[in-house]
């Protein structure tokens, strides 16, 4: 089988640090590939991941420019989805496109008369109601859980093929070091994530809690100061910015609690799984929970609150515990040892490798393959 899987034009694949749905392809691809599954790759040129073939426009990760408004930034997407029509109208060894492209990708690929698109959920629907309730029919979809699908709208309910939930590279691996007294969130800095709740609960506790992760593209505080401190810098009145510096700054003493930026690599897995728990005080209903598999398959027991696709990951009491309120949430938070770690790294290697996603996909490729026909 020939895939075409669009990974879209913002970041590098795999991403350098932060990139969530480009993480997902890095560790899906290599999967499909062991199994016999030709990949062609619509990115960035920068991406290193090992495909057969890769096409792009842009040379680098056009993130950089998201947050501008949509009369500055529309044609970016819209350049590297016509490099991809054009790919698929000149070719007819392409079975399937793979498509991680919001809006753009199915809009414009539901137009083409071309081989059949399977369509991954990667967001929050709500964001563009109108489109998601007008899905085109003519293109298959999948979850990222279960929760996800049953929040949607009919039409993409009529078109989804199923859910599969993320993976991590981590489950394959045997990580082990010094279990530290810290705490971690890991992930962008912003309201939903809900970093302001674990650290006024870690504060109340008297807990070390360590912050990883952008705030608005900005990976260090050094960055982050410039913003903060520049009124008529571009970023000063962002959001994720305003909510770092109106509902975290002042938690952030330099010794409990602290906000280390954006890192990656071992720097990353070492600070993770050296944790004693990973918080999740999500303020939405988060669709896929990354992050969450990725504790579970380092031995760090996820302790979050009750939305999206979080019930669907953590087995309560035995992988990890789930509140419904924050007082709750600091009950077990104090339980963390209850829990054995070993318990979350063979859950991990059991649903969330990525030898399970890929043959989850796989059997989702000739779902599409065959409804397309």
């Amino acid at each position: 089988m020939n895939v075409l899987v669009n990974a879209g034009p913002w970041l590098q694949v795999p991403p350098p640090g932060y990139g969530g749905i480009e993480n997902v392809v890095a560790t899906l691809v290599p999967a499909l590939r062991e199994r016999g599954v030709r990949i062609i790759l619509a990115s960035v040129g920068s991406s290193t991941l090992e495909v057969d073939e890769l096409i792009s426009v842009f040379e680098q990760g056009q993130f950089a420019h998201l947050q501008k408004p949509y009369n500055q930034v529309m044609g970016i997407a819209h350049a590297h989805q016509a490099r991809v029509a054009g790919e698929l109208r000149r070719r007819d060894d392409i079975d399937l496109v793979h498509d991680h492209l919001e809006v753009v990708g199915p809009a414009v690929l539901s137009a083409m008369d071309g081989p059949p698109v399977l369509h991954t959920l990667h967001w929050d629907l709500r964001k563009h109601a109108a489109f998601y309730r007008s899905f085109p029919q003519s293109i298959a979809v999948n979850g990222v859980s279960h929760s996800q699908l049953a929040r949607a709208p009919r039409a993409v309910q009529d078109a989804a093929l199923g859910a599969v939930h993320l993976a991590t590279p981590l489950a394959d691996r045997d990580l082990r070091v010094e279990q530290g007294e810290h705490l971690v969130v890991m992930g962008r800095i912003c309201g939903l994530k809900g970093q302001h709740i674990a650290a006024r609960v870690c504060q109340k506790l008297g807990l070390p809690l360590v912050l990883a992760g952008p705030v608005s593209g900005l990976n260090s505080p050094a960055e982050l100061e410039v913003v903060a401190q520049d009124p008529y810098h571009p970023l000063h009145g962002h959001p994720d910015v305003r909510y770092y510096v109106d509902h975290i700054s002042s938690y952030l003493d330099g010794d409990l609690i602290e906000w280390v930026g954006s890192v990656g690599g071992d720097e990353r897995d070492t600070l993770y799984a050296s944790a004693r728990a990973a918080l999740f005080p999500i303020q939405w209903d988060e669709p896929g929970g990354t992050a969450v598999v990725e504790a579970m398959a380092l031995g760090v027991p996820p302790v979050g609150l009750r939305r999206g696709c979080l019930p669907e990951i953590i087995d309560h009491g035995r992988t990890g515990f789930l509140a419904d309120t924050e007082e709750e949430l600091a009950e077990w938070v104090l339980r963390v040892d209850d829990l054995d770690p070993e318990e979350c790294r063979r859950e991990a290697r059991a649903r969330f490798s990525p030898s399970v996603m890929a043959d989850r996909y796989l059997e989702l490729y000739q779902q599409a393959v065959t409804r397309g026909r």
